[in-house]
């Protein structure tokens, strides 16, 4: 019985870990490619709600994308969103903009 829950708690902590890694990645993939335009991760995170993030961001964040390849102002950004890099990496950008929403309770030390 021991067994059974040593082995049960040693797969939680994997899952948990396996769940930071990945905000870590979308924490480094929007100061890499976001925060230049617009600013520490806090701000825009935190400006919608997790429900809101993970609409924009469902199917690979075509959304997202759609959103900046429509705007002239976000035109340096084209060629990103435009690359199959951003498909790639846009589930680890949702899980970093879910982390850290309004309604999360988290801020991110991006900033």
């Amino acid at each position: 019985m021991r067994t059974f829950y040593a082995t049960v708690v040693i797969t939680l902590l994997a899952g948990s870990c396996a769940l930071n890694a990945a905000t870590y990645k979308g924490q480094k993939i929007y100061i890499e490619t976001c925060k230049e335009c617009h600013g520490g991760g806090q701000a825009l995170a935190g400006s919608k709600k997790q429900r809101e993030w993970k609409k924009i961001m469902d199917n690979n964040g075509e959304v997202l994308a759609q959103i900046h390849l429509n705007s002239k102002k976000a035109e340096p950004s084209w060629v990103y969103f435009n690359n199959r890099a951003y498909t790639k990496n846009a589930k680890h950008l949702e899980d970093f903009l879910v982390e850290y929403a309004k309604d999360s309770g988290n801020v991110p030390a991006c900033n």
